[in-house]
């Protein structure tokens, strides 16, 4: 049996909320008719708020969320002295949408020397230093950063400042990113001190990895712990697996999506990715919940290709 997490494991990302268009389940309910900038703003400083008043001490953002940097750079002047507080951002996205949800291409994908120091500096202007966590945003076996010398150690430079220099990591190949991420080094040093990664009960397979990144000393945070909200309401294969578990424990199926990456021990944050204050007052309730291994290990039977399950995510809509 595993015991009930500390709640300040749970971190909330601010990818749903920075823009008016995402590709999670449910917006169209979550959301606003009216998503403009001062009314995604306010729903953002109340998540913010609420979020902090809980326990949450993490919070994730990107360059790409649309205006997420911003909005968090206002709650942070406005709320002044916050202890303990963990700002993570990404570069490497840029946002493209124009504030529109029917837009062609929503982000442009650039691991290059020029996109780093152009979106560090924009993030500076934004977060200053209250910036502790930097990562490369959604790295591939493939991609650049894991081969241009110049770039890392542009990138140990920032290190050697005080802020942590992380990843995170998508696609089916998560683990094969992870393990030649972490082998990086500059100067005898590990370039990478964070890893972020998609786990999630329909897609585990970075399990193995996360679990290295954490024996080896990275801080390790699962993103999209709910699948984009496939797991919030799940269709009814996964549904006749989670109702048995739900019904004995009394969990939504949010909190037994969220409680299932808190007890794996190499997780040591996990974010949730609410809209609503409601949606992260139920998300938090995971800290409470204890499995036992029967249940967990009845969940598992959830488990897809991930071939399988990142093409079904890239044909989301966004919204």
């Amino acid at each position: 049996m595993n015991a009930p997490a500390s709640p300040r494991r749970i971190g909330l990302g601010l990818a749903a909320v920075g823009r008016p268009g995402y590709l999670n389940l449910g917006r169209e309910r979550d959301l606003p008719r009216d998503r403009g900038v001062d009314a995604m703003r306010r729903r953002v400083h109340d998540l913010l708020d609420a979020a902090w008043a809980a326990g949450v001490r993490h919070i994730d953002t990107a360059r790409s969320y649309g205006r997420a940097e911003e909005f968090l750079a206002q709650w942070l002047r406005d709320r002044g002295d916050l202890p303990g507080l963990i700002v993570s951002s990404k570069w490497g996205y840029t946002y493209t949408a124009d504030w529109r949800t029917d837009a062609a291409t929503h982000e442009v994908k650039e691991h290059s020397l020029a996109a780093y120091r152009r979106q560090l500096a924009e993030t500076r202007r934004l977060l200053g230093d209250r910036l502790t966590v930097y990562q490369v945003h959604s790295v591939t076996p493939d991609s650049p950063v894991l081969t241009d010398r110049t770039l890392q150690r542009a990138l140990a430079a920032l290190a050697a400042e005080g802020v942590t220099v992380g990843l995170s990591a998508s696609g089916p190949a998560q683990g094969d990113a992870i393990r030649a991420a972490l082998a990086l080094t500059v100067d005898g040093e590990p370039l990478f001190r964070s890893v972020q990664a998609t786990w999630n009960l329909l897609e585990p397979s970075a399990g193995p990895a996360l679990a290295e990144a954490h024996d080896a000393g990275r801080a390790v945070i699962v993103k999209e712990a709910m699948a984009n909200g496939r797991l919030a309401a799940p269709d009814p294969r996964a549904a006749r697996v989670l109702d048995p578990v739900a019904g004995a424990t009394g969990a939504g199926y949010d909190a037994l999506a969220l409680a299932a990456a808190l007890h794996r021990p190499w997780a040591d944050v996990v974010l949730s990715g609410a809209a609503t204050t409601a949606q992260l007052a139920s998300n938090l309730t995971a800290a409470d919940l204890t499995l036992t291994d029967e249940q967990a290990a009845a969940l598992d039977a959830l488990a897809e290709q991930p071939e399988a399950y990142w093409a079904h995510r890239a044909a989301l809509p966004w919204t």
